[in-house]
């Protein structure tokens, strides 16, 4: 297919166009037109996933040409294994997010214009392998969100979104400065990823040093990592339930993306140096302090905004162990937390949507007025716990063995988690489903089709996986055994030289 990374890209824009283009009388055609797109851009996607080569390092499906030459700008496009793994789980969520919609019914238009802008931003991101075209759509997902969470979110939709909107700003400024120091003081001046990262060695590590910690902010502030975390569970509470699916489920993946992407690939000394404490150390501490806060809450969609943020932590651990097994967990946790957390925002809005609140004291025994609901939440909880068979304990355990050989004492604390991560979700599935039956939920209808159509695909990628994880893992070996031999290869008297 000639050109299919502009077109899953800019497939949403044109959705987009479209959908203001309606006349107020066709405005529920919004929400097909958003489905349409979004349904391509998911082919588009498996297309991309049947025929990646598995076998190279490079650059595939590349888009390249001169677009703003005098200034060494171009419109560079491509995945490798980093990349190709999220190309594909961010139009699977975006595809599930617009069903998940369908109950919007205030400014549909707006809101599946914005949608779709959104989802093209994120799309950008991935695909992109120059700086500046990566830094453009980066941006164009701000205000999209600011807007989704501002307009049709919860009562403090207000504070939620300037508070996303700030902390994001802050992010967006160092890796700006970040990326204008790259260019300035680089070998040559240019924006292309790969240009960059062969010409590592051209900075000093004192350059590399500053910029590294810019850039490990600016991505940080997206995962989140603490102490950048909190806009993270007001955000989510806040937002509507589909936004709160892309949120979890493709943006906080940006952050360790981009550390990935930039930090290891064109900064390897400085992430020799810098990786164990900003990485390894605050990546434990987002593990238990994540778990430690989720068994604290009463809300229910705030305890599972705090369970990312524990999960997120594995991913950052196991890119800093520098070991095979520790950063190709890493990626695959990104993937399986995506769909795991997704299928936990829905199932919470399910119930939302019917009761109108969230505290998880409030309700009981629900699962003898909704067995079909409480059994697909027993199957989600299961797997956000890493019940083996299912997909999070492969990722977590690869993660775990790979960091156990860098930062034994780390990897006790992680793992030891686990148990916290049982405990709140237990707990949780405890006090809202089981035990005796709170009449005032008598009536309220099990899942309907269209919310089991958005967790059962869901709930089928999690099972595959859980038994066979090579489905990702083959994508995305190869180039991260080489971004990791990279790192590796730029030992402590190399670094040295650089001063």
């Amino acid at each position: 297919m000639s050109h299919a990374l502009t077109l899953i890209t800019f497939i949403p824009v044109a959705a987009m166009v479209i959908i203001l283009s309606l006349p107020p009388a066709l405005k529920d055609g919004a929400k097909w037109i958003s489905a349409v797109a979004a349904g391509l851009q998911l082919l588009i996607a498996l297309w991309i996933f049947h025929h990646f080569d598995t076998t190279t390092t490079a650059a595939q499906f590349v888009d390249k040409f001169a677009w703003m030459p005098t200034y060494h700008i171009s419109y560079f496009m491509g995945v490798d294994g980093i990349s190709v793994s999220m190309v594909l789980l961010t139009a699977l969520i975006c595809f599930i997010s617009v069903f998940a919609s369908f109950g919007i019914n205030r400014a549909e238009k707006a809101y599946y214009a914005l949608l779709m802008m959104l989802d093209a931003g994120m799309m950008g991101v991935f695909v992109s392998l120059d700086f500046f075209l990566f830094y453009i759509f980066w941006e164009v997902m701000l205000l999209p969100m600011y807007f989704l969470i501002g307009v049709w979110g919860g009562p403090r939709r207000e504070y939620a979104a300037i508070k996303f909107f700030l902390y994001t700003l802050l992010g967006s400024v160092l890796i700006l400065l970040a990326m204008l120091g790259l260019y300035f003081y680089g070998a040559q001046n240019t924006f292309d990823m790969t240009v960059l990262a062969a010409n590592a060695s051209h900075y000093t590590i004192g350059f590399q040093r500053v910029v590294w910690i810019a850039l490990f902010i600016g991505f940080a502030i997206k995962i989140p990592a603490f102490p950048f975390h909190t806009w993270l569970p007001d955000a989510h509470v806040e937002a509507p339930t589909a936004i709160s699916v892309i949120l979890a489920g493709v943006l906080l993946k940006m952050g360790t993306y981009g550390i990935l992407r930039v930090n290891f690939a064109i900064l390897p000394a400085a992430t020799h140096e810098l990786a164990w404490l900003f990485l390894g150390v605050i990546g434990t501490i987002n593990i238990v302090y994540g778990a430690m806060c989720a068994m604290a809450q009463t809300d229910y969609k705030k305890l599972i905004a705090y369970s990312s943020i524990s999960h997120m932590g594995y991913v950052m651990l196991g890119i800093a162990s520098f070991t095979a097994a520790g950063i190709d967990g890493a990626v695959l946790q990104m993937f399986n937390h995506g769909t795991i957390t997704a299928m936990l925002f829905i199932l919470v809005g399910v119930i939302y949507d019917r009761a109108h609140h969230r505290e998880i004291a409030g309700f009981g025994g629900l699962a003898q007025q909704m067995p079909i609901y409480a059994g697909m939440t027993g199957f989600a909880f299961f797997a956000g716990m890493g019940l083996p068979g299912l997909s999070a304990f492969i990722s977590e355990v690869l993660v775990l063995i790979g960091a156990w050989q860098t930062y034994p004492l780390m990897t006790v604390f992680a793992a030891a988690t686990a148990i916290l991560t049982a405990g709140y979700l237990l707990w949780t599935y405890q006090r809202i489903y089981l035990g005796p039956f709170n009449e005032k939920y008598k009536g309220f209808a099990d899942l309907s089709f269209r919310e089991g159509f958005t967790l059962v695909p869901l709930a089928i990628i999690v099972l595959i996986l859980g038994v066979y994880p090579h489905a990702i893992l083959g994508l995305l070996d190869t180039s991260l055994a080489h971004l990791n031999q990279v790192v590796l290869s730029t030992p402590a008297s190399a670094i040295a030289l650089l001063h």
